[in-house]
């Protein structure tokens, strides 16, 4: 049992720790939050942390995309589109705690003990793309149900991508 307590993730100061991300979900993660900017939100939700991972996909996050048939640009705008919000530009966000949708932080506090549980010490972008796949009630798998796609069958395809490029 690891006696990290959950929000371990985040810094005394709110921040989130970088060290529990590597550095391809970093940089998905800073993309979500020019997503959150640029579609007027106030703060992340769960489907700016989808749009930052299609905005700077990792290997799993591609191969992903390359099983379901999905072309990720195309993808990414139409959540762009999907998730504007006529209002007043919001002023700059941070990776902080404040900042984060409660759904985003349980997504986040998931994603890395997902990572934990598989003996890594930081969380990958395929931790989080399948936690927002497998929680239940998931904004982004429901846009996906919509049309036809499960939230099972989207999560099947990530861990099929995540093993194979585990696999090389």
């Amino acid at each position: 049992m690891n006696d990290r307590n959950e929000e371990d993730i985040f810094l005394i100061s709110g921040r989130l720790r970088p060290d529990v991300v590597d550095e391809p979900t970093a940089q998905a993660l800073r993309e979500a939050l020019c997503f959150t900017r640029a579609t007027n939100w106030d703060s992340v939700r769960t489907p700016h942390l989808f749009m930052g991972l299609l905005a700077a996909p990792d290997p799993g996050v591609e191969a992903w995309s390359s099983r379901l048939g999905a072309d990720i640009n195309k993808l990414l705008d139409q959540f762009r589109d999907l998730f504007y919000q006529e209002a007043e530009p919001v002023p700059p966000l941070l990776l902080n705690r404040e900042f984060f949708s409660d759904n985003v932080l349980r997504l986040l506090r998931d994603a890395s003990a997902r990572a934990r549980d598989y003996g890594r010490s930081t969380m990958s972008q395929m931790d989080l793309l399948i936690t927002i796949f497998s929680t239940p009630n998931s904004i982004v798998a429901e846009c996906f149900e919509r049309i036809g796609v499960s939230a099972s069958h989207l999560t099947e395809t990530a861990v099929a991508a995540e093993r194979e490029v585990a696999l090389g």
